[in-house]
């Protein structure tokens, strides 16, 4: 079935999640574009509106709690509905700052395409269910900060309880172990990051 009230904009920056929910959603007959970010996801938005994103949230250059405060703040692209897909924001604290600033539905990863599909379906024929009043820059960076300070205390933990097992494990399952350490290392670093950009947003907003 060929749909026709737009495409979906995918943002993504693992390649394997990208590339699975992308080709799922071409075979359902949606038109699709992709993005790795949401820098990249916003020049697609201003070139030509989709029906409905679907966006992560912890990604470089611009991840996907400001790339849905900054729809929300244009009146031209207030109304497009967003589902945040997640594997490291996922407390009730998150899902309810998700939802203040705007996102239609939360789903966690890995992503269960029986439940998917029909809220991609409910979403693309019915638009946002609800619009809410965006934020303002004080409110929004305020709340951002405390869900990514939340989340770094998350990953100090992790890491640490992670690289005791690690010294635990045989050699032959080292290795493996080392790429999941490696990935939340990573995602760590990607937290600091904004945190770093966050403060200094507030520094100098009055």
């Amino acid at each position: 079935m060929e749909k026709d009230k737009g495409y979906l904009l995918v943002v993504e920056d693992v390649p394997d999640i990208l590339i699975l929910l992308e080709t799922t959603l071409k075979f359902k007959g949606y038109r699709v574009q992709t993005a790795v970010n949401g820098q990249e996801a916003l020049e697609l938005v201003y070139k030509e509106h989709p029906a409905l994103i679907i966006t992560d949230i912890l990604m470089p250059k611009m991840d996907g709690f400001s790339l849905v405060h900054r729809l929300r703040l244009d009146p031209e692209t207030r109304d497009i509905p967003v589902i945040f897909l997640s594997a490291t924001y996922v407390t009730p604290e998150d899902k309810a700052f998700a939802q203040t600033i705007g996102v239609s539905r939360f789903i966690e990863k890995p992503v269960d395409l029986e439940t998917f599909l029909p809220i991609i379906d409910q979403l693309y024929t019915q638009g946002a269910l609800a619009l809410v009043e965006p934020l303002n820059e004080r409110e929004f960076y305020d709340g951002y900060r405390k869900r990514l300070e939340a989340k770094l205390k998350q990953k100090n933990v992790q890491i640490t309880r992670d690289e005791h097992l690690l010294e635990t494990l045989p050699e032959k399952e080292r290795q493996s172990f080392k790429g999941s350490l490696q990935a939340a290392e990573n995602e760590r670093e990607e937290i600091k990051k904004l945190l770093n950009q966050i403060y200094k947003l507030l520094e100098e907003k009055p």
